[in-house]
């Protein structure tokens, strides 16, 4: 990847909104970099240039719940099945198209809002945690590892948990966080790192520190009844633009 002026505001752009996102409703920055970022340049390149600032905005979404400790030990198990599905995945991204994984993921979200509208109940869930914390970390750290989203399947795990917005928030960024943390392990090793790439990377990071002051304090503004349907939208637009990126 050539390194520009141009390519630096428009990546810089999309780090400010994603962030700005993110830090709102806890969740979204690489859902909503990841395919704005692959209209400039191809889907691995956009994974790899968001990778850093990711860690970044995982790390400042967990601590500004509090309780880090406690997250780290409650989330623990379902974040290291996380880690295992992205190692996978990232293994297959790498060597391999991702497109038709995008298309399976949207059917998930669609198939998931069509429960709720129809007060479905995946009692499963609950009666089966162990199997089901299994099922959903690995298939959220593959999906995540392929196509950068991750959060979407592990909101389906946590709302029929009925977790809290605080739980929703540092079970997603636990997971993401150490799924990332590998992901970067395996592109390191594999050479996907340029020069550009880090410079663009880095640079990001003091984007996100921007955008993630002013969006902690919106964050608080949301009321918490109304936090749960901000989700389900969020997750019926992702579903869209996934759709639409592998069309066109």
């Amino acid at each position: 990847m050539e390194l520009s002026i141009e390519f630096l505001i428009i990546f810089s752009i999309i780090v400010f909104i994603s962030s700005l996102v993110h830090g709102t409703i806890g969740f979204g920055f690489p859902m909503i970099a990841t395919p704005l970022l692959a209209m400039v340049t191809d889907m691995k390149t956009a994974i790899i240039c968001i990778a850093i600032p990711t860690l970044l905005i995982n790390l400042i979404s967990i601590f500004s719940e509090g309780n880090f400790l406690q997250a780290l030990k409650r989330f623990f198990p379902l974040a290291i099945l996380a880690m295992i599905g992205s190692a996978i995945g990232t293994q297959i991204l790498i060597y391999s198209s991702s497109e038709f994984f995008k298309l399976l993921l949207a059917f998930s979200i669609f198939l998931y809002l069509f429960i709720q509208k129809f007060k479905i109940q995946m009692n499963w869930i609950k009666e089966k945690k162990k199997l089901s914390m299994i099922v959903f970390g690995l298939s959220a750290g593959i999906i995540g590892g392929l196509t950068n989203v991750m959060a979407s399947i592990l909101i389906i795990y946590s709302l029929e948990l009925k977790h809290t917005k605080k739980e929703i928030i540092q079970s997603s960024n636990l997971c993401f966080l150490f799924g990332k943390i590998i992901q970067i392990v395996l592109f390191t090793i594999h050479g996907s790192f340029t020069q550009e790439i880090l410079i663009s990377s880095f640079s990001g990071l003091i984007v996100v520190l921007f955008a993630m002051f002013f969006a902690l304090k919106i964050k608080n503004k949301i009321p918490k009844e109304s936090y749960v349907n901000v989700i389900k939208v969020v997750l019926f637009l992702i579903a869209n633009v996934l759709i639409y990126q592998t069309i066109i």
